[in-house]
């Protein structure tokens, strides 16, 4: 027990895992972003069929011929 006690209290001197919280935030950052712009080019809900998309949205173009 009292080396679990003495590791635990000589390793943990200052060291936040920066690079470990960084990849998450960066991680949140591309979802949001990645999923916005999945929204946007989907179907509009109920209410916003009449709104215009935002500039920054690229417009994806599909091939609606390969459905029957």
């Amino acid at each position: 027990m009292l080396v679990l006690m003495d590791v635990t209290a000589t390793g943990a001197q200052g060291s936040f895992p920066w690079l470990f919280t960084a990849v998450y935030v960066v991680g949140f950052i591309a979802a949001v972003s990645i999923g916005s712009v999945a929204w946007y080019n989907s179907k509009r809900p109920p209410g916003w069929e009449d709104q215009e998309r935002p500039n920054i949205v690229p417009d994806i173009q599909t091939d609606d011929s390969s459905e029957s």
